[in-house]
């Protein structure tokens, strides 16, 4: 079985490749896990296209959790989602927790073999209420 796949998005490319660092280090190569931030040209924001290949690169047949760290980041995630289309759309959540916390929960929650439904409720436990 694998494991659920993780995708890190980010305003920043610094903050999406350090957290992404941060997840490796954590649970090594056990778990899918890609990351994009910055908006192609060098500057803060994020982009369709990238998130779309950050899932690529993440997918696993046990789903993908999004992590996103500003508004921004979840509206151009759902858009890739969609532009997916069916039947992958079906095993991608975009999960709004905190990104840094969120990631390296929900990637040691992967590790072990949780689901996907699993992995973004531990993640999203990180919220505040």
């Amino acid at each position: 079985m694998s494991n659920v796949g993780i995708v890190i998005v980010s305003h920043s490319p610094l903050v999406a490749e350090g957290t992404a660092d941060m997840v490796r280090q954590m649970v090594g190569d056990e778990v899918p896990l890609a990351w994009c931030g910055g908006n192609g040209h060098g500057g803060l924001g994020t982009n369709v296209e990238a998130i779309m290949g950050a899932i690529d690169k993440a997918w696993s047949e046990a789903g993908v959790a999004i992590l996103v760290d500003l508004g921004g980041a979840e509206t151009n995630s759902e858009m890739a989602v969609e532009m997916i289309g069916e039947p992958r759309a079906q095993k991608i959540i975009v999960c709004n927790a905190p990104i840094v916390e969120g990631a390296v929960m929900a990637a040691t929650e992967s590790s072990g073999g949780a689901s996907l439904k699993e992995v973004v409720a531990t993640a999203h436990e990180l919220s505040p209420s």
